[in-house]
């Protein structure tokens, strides 16, 4: 099978590799879709990695024993190797397992967990069915295209009486806009990169603002009555965006932080003890809420059309790479069996 790999100096390079075999409960899934996420920064610093990709949607090919899937299932592709037997996996909440597997030591195989790849290995309890009227596409949102905010929008119970701040508007944060959209729900966002404040308009964003508007407070403050936004999402993992949350967020409101950052400097008592926030950590989305989340994406399918501005076979990743550091794009997807 085809692989994609980043060598040291961000060379890439297409390796053949022996496609992965089933065993217990892993099963092999060809891989028809393989959404792109942050693996360019990887390109961009110039950085090996070996192991491209975490999110894929395709078909079962493979399964060692009778489980929950079959051969011929259109599936989406789960992130992770959690267990399945702790209280968190047991509970939906499997992206915060603490006892990670190995696939490749369970299956005695050398590949297999990369989804920049024809095929890949995963568990048969972590592949979402794909309804038969939905694509490989549209499917594989309920990745990191919606399913990243999905999680934090759900555990706050955003719904339409909601004004929903949504800070960095990468391919996350313009996921983060249909799932509030969907919901009914009024969206402001933030964000510099002038494609993808765009984007967000066409997606129902009713307002988009600079970051580095000296008056960008005032505004959001002046479109919500001077209160505040009831709810915020940060999906840029940035310092200066996720204090914009944390200030525009009315009194007794809701934030959750969905982008990877490293630290923030908050003020607890002013920032919020005093307002009485409730801030969220939200990695992904519990289990439990997969029929919610796959209808979701039913009812978006003219949004996720938008969002996913550019597709390319898998020999052209690096094309891709090149594009996702213009920034001119929403999400992109590699199709691993097209040809060039």
């Amino acid at each position: 099978m085809k692989t994609a790999i980043l060598k040291s100096g961000g060379i890439v390079e297409m390796i053949d590799q022996e496609r992965p075999k089933a065993c217990n409960d892993f099963v092999v899934v060809k891989v028809h879709t393989a959404p792109m996420c942050t693996e360019f920064y990887k390109y961009r610093e110039a950085e090996q990695d070996l192991c491209l990709g975490h999110e894929a949607a395709g078909e079962v090919v493979e399964l060692a024993q009778p489980g929950k899937v079959k051969v011929g299932d259109r599936v989406v592709v789960m992130p992770q190797y959690p267990c399945g037997k702790c209280d968190l996996c047991l509970a939906g909440e499997y992206i915060h397992c603490e006892n990670l597997v190995d696939p490749l030591k369970a299956c005695s195989c050398e590949s297999g967990v990369a989804t920049y790849s024809q095929y890949v290995l995963k568990q048969d309890w972590l592949l979402i069915p794909i309804p038969n009227n939905m694509s490989y596409d549209h499917a594989s949102m309920a990745c990191c295209g919606l399913g990243a905010s999905f999680g934090a929008i759900q555990t706050m119970a955003t719904g339409p009486l909601d004004t929903v701040l949504i800070t960095g508007l990468g391919p996350v944060g313009l996921g983060a806009v249909i799932n509030c959209v969907i919901r009914g729900s009024k969206v402001i966002g933030i964000g510099k990169n002038k494609f993808r404040a765009d984007l967000a308009r066409q997606l129902g964003a009713e307002e988009v603002l600079d970051p580095d508007d000296p008056d960008c407070l005032d505004r959001i403050r002046d479109m919500t009555g001077g209160k505040g936004v009831d709810k915020s999402v940060d999906c840029s993992g940035g310092e200066a965006y996720q204090k914009i949350c944390i200030a525009g967020t009315r009194r007794k409101g809701q934030l959750a932080f969905v982008g990877e950052s490293g630290d923030l400097t908050v003020r607890v008592s002013d920032d919020l003890i005093r307002k009485g926030l409730t801030l969220h950590g939200s990695w992904h989305w519990n289990l439990q809420d997969t029929e919610l989340l796959m209808e979701t994406i039913r009812r978006s399918t003219h949004l996720i059309d938008k969002l996913i501005t550019h597709t390319y076979p898998l020999s052209r990743v690096e094309d891709a790479f090149k594009l996702q550091m213009r920034g001119k794009c929403g999400k992109v997807l590699l199709h691993p069996h097209d040809k060039m």
